[in-house]
């Protein structure tokens, strides 16, 4: 064995030299016999086992040589020897546990040497088969063949070692295996976050590194994932103080604030006032997109935002903003203005400045959001009037809403909320539909139809100004906006739908003309599939001899139950009750008392229990007390008629005695 080792460390003394391996790699021979050694006396002796593996990660490091590994199955070995070394450790452990219960701390303390010293040598043999497979598994057949053999398992099992440099050749291999969603699933199932969680922070820069962009890789994934990750928040707003990780760091922090979720536990931590930190602090004059992105996400928390606004906080945001014409601070400042509550009041010492910016900065980025600002700022009793003829938004808004004018979508969506905003103001909405906006918005609502987002501002901007006297008769008697949103009732949008069918409710009850248009098509649309039904029949049906004699040749009574009276034709009634037939002819007032009302035969139960089901009729409900037109088909309302009226829950159906198959809805 001795041989063996001295044999195999001069081979590996010309291996670790570049220029040999050419010549090394034609030598079949050699080749051979140090994977037949490696094959039956690895386990005799790591030392020898290191030697050789070595030797073969000489090779491995150069992709042309990668296929004397493969045709020597040195691979294969190296995941063998790593799972054997891996259960060898845990008995060394197991064993070391045992012997600390019983045995004295003298020979605890040889133990616990041993120990070490083999797992040092141990360590070494690990480290060279694991960077041996790192460089094999830049082939993407030989990485799915490791999958398969547990190499993450292995991998994950080593994590709890000491050693930096065996951590990093870990960790690394662990980051190019996360990049497959395939073998994320499998890192769920390991402690794999709970053990890199052990390894932050770390005096060693590049496991600390190579760590964090582990963890990114895997914040990619699902939010239960990123959920076990947030348990290391304290430590990652942390390393934004370590300018060699601050940037991975940043990238870990945005991606966990993706998740509204998570965005509550930034507040408990020191994420907002570091990030503040950053942004005013940046170098540069637009600020880093990654820390942007950061405080954008932490601004969609109420919490969060609150403290950003805190102090000076916002007044500096809007200085820098302004200042280097930052569209991404804006974002953030947006997302602030957004929450209900106290902190919209401090946006109005800022009013003048973003209508100003509207008008006069031509940066489309720039403006989109100072409008976003702007139409979120929604405060009780402002004078929206003022700001609009002070800073003259008035032909700005018309010229942004006009089709012809070519502006970009996203600028016309915030102009509309903008105006959504301004019409909240009963002098401001008159000014603005004294000069036309509803007509342009008329216009757009007809150019943008496809834009469900823009069509639902608009119907919001009419649902607005329809709360205000003055502007709600121009929009009823000068405008076409009533006729849109009777098109728009039944959209596919169900925003769309709610928002409409609030409006028109409004315009209902203060135009008479425009109640009875809504009221029938609101019936029409009802009871479409009724009137679908009675269109497809032939002219003259029902009510005229069509077709009698072939459809009721025998019984001489009209085509429909409904055109008389129902107690006319007891023939019926006989068919139903057989022994009362032959007993007396007939139905007695004494057997219609008795059975509690109609006869069971049609369908009908007690009418003082539940009036009218009439399974034997069609499908129809007769109702006592309405006449011969007392039928009421199924599927066309919904509701049970009380005294000629129908009430439910979703629409009020009101019984027409005209015509018993219609309902109107209210």
């Amino acid at each position: 064995m001795p041989d063996k080792i001295r044999g195999t460390a001069l081979f590996l003394q010309l291996a670790r030299n570049p220029d040999n391996l050419d010549e090394l790699s034609r030598n079949e021979t050699v080749l051979g016999a140090l994977a037949r050694v490696l094959r039956e006396d690895w386990r005799k002796h790591s030392e020898l086992a290191t030697n050789i593996i070595y030797i073969f990660f000489c090779f491995s490091t150069y992709t042309q040589f990668h296929e004397i590994i493969h045709h020597f199955r040195v691979g294969a070995l190296c995941v063998e020897v790593l799972d054997d070394e891996l259960k060898k450790f845990n008995l060394w452990t197991s064993e070391f546990e045992k012997k600390r219960r019983t045995e004295p701390k003298e020979i605890l303390e040889k133990t616990q040497s041993r120990i070490q010293k083999s797992s040092r040598l141990q360590e070494q043999l690990l480290r060279v088969c694991i960077y041996l497979l790192l460089n094999i598994a830049e082939d993407p057949k030989i990485e799915v063949k490791m999958i398969n053999k547990g190499i993450i398992n292995k991998l994950v099992a080593v994590l709890p070692r000491k050693n930096s440099e065996l951590l990093i050749l870990v960790v690394t291999f662990l980051k190019k295996l996360s990049i497959y969603k395939e073998n994320v699933e499998l890192l769920k199932e390991s402690r794999v976050v709970e053990l890199i969680s052990d390894l932050i922070p770390n005096d060693n820069e590049e496991l600390l590194y190579v760590s964090l962009r582990f963890l990114l890789n895997l914040t990619f994934d699902s939010y239960q994932l990123r959920s076990n990750i947030l348990r290391l928040l304290p430590k990652l707003v942390a390393l934004l103080g370590n300018e060699n990780q601050r940037d991975i760091a940043l990238c870990l922090l945005y991606h966990l604030s993706m998740d509204y979720r998570s965005r509550g536990a930034f507040t408990y931590t020191d994420a907002i006032p570091a990030t503040m930190k950053l942004i005013l602090d940046c170098p540069s004059e637009k600020v880093y997109l990654e820390l942007a992105s950061l405080a954008i996400n932490l601004a969609g928390n109420r919490r969060n935002a609150q403290l950003i606004a805190e102090g000076h906080g916002l007044r500096l945001l809007f200085k820098r903003a302004f200042h280097f014409r930052d569209s991404m601070l804006l974002k953030i400042i947006r997302n602030i203005s957004s929450h209900e509550g106290s902190t919209k009041e401090l946006f109005i010492d800022f009013l003048g400045e973003l209508a100003e910016a509207i008008v006069n900065i031509k940066e489309d980025e720039f403006v989109v959001e100072c409008i976003g600002i702007l139409a979120n700022i929604t405060v009780k009793d402002l004078d929206y009037r003022l700001i609009v003829e002070e800073f003259n938004l008035l032909p700005f808004i018309q010229r942004k809403l006009k089709p012809e004018s070519q502006t970009e979508d996203d600028i016309v969506l915030e102009v509309v909320i903008l105006i959504g905003t301004l019409a909240l103001d009963d002098n401001c909405a008159t000014l603005l539909a004294e000069s036309g906006v509803i007509q342009c918005l008329i216009q757009l609502l007809n150019a943008k139809q496809e834009d469900d987002e823009i069509v639902c501002q608009i119907v919001y901007v009419f649902y607005q100004m329809i709360f205000h006297e003055a502007t709600r008769r121009v929009i009823i008697a000068e405008t076409g906006a009533p006729a849109y949103l009777v098109d728009l009732m039944h959209d596919k949008n169900s925003a769309i739908r709610k928002v409409c069918h609030q409006t028109l409710d409004i315009i209902a009850e203060f135009d008479a003309e425009w109640a009875a248009k809504i009221q029938r098509v609101k019936f029409q649309w009802h009871n479409s599939q009724w009137l679908d039904m009675v269109e497809s029949e032939p002219a003259g049906f029902p009510g005229d001899d069509y077709d009698s004699q072939f459809m009721f040749e025998d019984e001489g009574f009209g085509p429909f139950i409904h055109d008389s009276d129902i107690l006319e034709h007891p023939d019926l009634v006989y068919g139903a009750y057989p022994e009362q037939q032959q007993q007396t002819g007939g139905v007695s007032d004494e057997s219609f008392e008795q059975d509690g009302g109609y006869p069971d035969g049609l369908g009908f139960g007690a009418p003082d229990m539940y009036p009218g089901v009439a399974a034997g009729l069609g499908g129809r409900e007769y109702h006592p007390g309405l006449g011969p037109g007392g039928y009421y088909p199924r599927g066309f309302g919904g509701a049970h008629p009380v005294n000629g009226e129908l009430d439910d829950d979703d629409d009020d159906v009101i019984y027409r005695p005209g015509n018993p198959h219609l309902s109107a809805v209210m």
